[in-house]
């Protein structure tokens, strides 16, 4: 029966470059000397600092240009609230979303069935597998998915026959 698979994953070596692109254009621009700004790649994201809230989203826009230029999907970004921190400066958690939670797949799974559609869909994982009998069907699923805006960046991948 054929099949494929929901997925939403990051490429993490195209965010590694675009954080060594960014990081490279923040030491060059003039208007940030001085201004301690920096970016790093943490274990569960990215981390900005800098010594204002002014020169932090300028950061932020340096970074996101880099990553659209990486063909990375802004969706896949989560900044959290600018909070202080040591010597008057600033920080800012950018999280990156990886995988579909539980309550977007009840999402989709809502919107595949809605749509009567003859595909059968189910969670595995972080993953969404769609079933059916014949392909023609299984594209109608995937176009269907694109054209929702569900917050996520969505990969269609796995297509068996």
């Amino acid at each position: 029966m054929p099949s494929f698979d929901v997925v939403s994953k990051v490429d993490m070596a195209e965010v590694d470059n675009a954080v060594n692109q960014c990081k490279k254009e923040l030491g060059q621009r003039y208007d940030f000397r001085g201004t301690n700004t920096e970016i790093e790649n943490g274990a569960d994201g990215l981390v900005l600092r800098s010594s204002d809230k002014e020169h932090l989203s300028a950061a932020y826009k340096v970074l996101m240009e880099r990553l659209v230029k990486r063909g990375v999907s802004l969706r896949a970004l989560d900044p959290q609230e600018v909070e202080p921190a040591a010597k008057q400066s600033v920080r800012q958690q950018i999280l990156l979303k990886q995988g579909i939670s539980a309550e977007k797949s009840k999402e989709l799974n809502k919107l595949i069935k809605e749509s009567k559609i003859k595909v059968q869909s189910q969670l595995q994982d972080e993953q969404l597998r769609v079933t059916g009998k014949n392909r023609d069907d299984l594209q109608a699923a995937i176009r269907l998915l694109r054209s929702a805006d569900v917050g996520l960046d969505l990969q269609f991948t796995n297509f068996r026959d």
